[in-house]
């Protein structure tokens, strides 16, 4: 069973890009079956088998730079001399041969590349990200002018199923008058958020215009995506980017 899926945009030939599903696996249990994750309480040895079955059949070409995302706007790229810390929820590189990677399970996947072909990036933007400017600070880490990028949003919880509060619509407001556009009244105190297009919004201020989504709803869709929201303990899909 084919356990991936490549993103579909306008990306340079150069640029390699995966996102993964949570079938063909090998996980039992609330992680079936392809879980990436090693810190959601699956079996250690089941998790390597995963990540190992994923790096074959996508010929990904070295173990891929994984994060310990924390919900903040911190971005790691290895090619620093001072060595930053894993605590990061983006990744940037400019070099071939290493693999971007974040996980995911209902908190939206940024793949970020270059028209030319010269950088990658992997972003992990659940609201807290975003509010934080996690994608402001991806792009500003790329180094290169905002309509030289292309974005690709990832399968993320979507907007009919994603509740929040009112101090969360209150702080996007807050930012910017426009985000009331992703929110929609869901009875008293509640509201249905929309990450993808509060994520575009962000985007599109920075100048970036080349913006690909998925669409896909990983609470809908049971059968092809994990989901906190919908399961509380489960798996975590992945997707990556990295120039050949």
């Amino acid at each position: 069973m084919r356990t991936f899926f490549r993103p579909e945009w306008a990306a340079p030939d150069v640029v390699r890009a995966i996102s993964t599903t949570r079938r063909g696996g090998v996980s039992a249990g609330p992680y079936a079956s392809l879980n990436l994750a090693g810190h959601v309480g699956d079996d250690p040895v089941a998790v390597r088998r995963n990540r190992s079955l994923l790096y074959e059949q996508a010929e990904v070409p070295v173990e891929p730079i994984w994060l310990n995302q924390v919900h903040g706007r911190a971005v790691y790229s290895p090619g620093e001399s001072y060595r930053p810390s894993r605590d990061a929820d983006a990744s940037v590189v400019f070099q071939s041969g290493v693999v971007c990677a974040v996980m995911t399970a209902d908190c939206l996947p940024l793949l970020l590349c270059d028209r030319a072909g010269s950088v990658v990036a992997a972003a992990h933007a659940g609201w807290r990200g975003l509010a934080a400017g996690v994608i402001e600070a991806t792009v500003d880490r790329m180094g290169r002018p905002a309509e030289e990028l292309q974005v690709w949003l990832g399968p993320a919880i979507g907007p009919r199923h994603f509740e929040v509060g009112d101090e969360v619509r209150a702080r996007f407001c807050a930012a910017d008058t426009d985000a009331a556009a992703a929110f929609h009244k869901h009875g008293s105190g509640r509201w249905l958020a929309d990450l993808a297009l509060l994520a575009r919004q962000r985007l599109e201020r920075l100048g970036v215009g080349a913006v690909s989504s998925c669409g896909e709803c990983t609470f809908a869709d049971r059968d092809r995506f994990f989901s906190y929201r919908r399961d509380g303990v489960c798996g975590r899909m992945a997707s990556l980017i990295w120039l050949r």
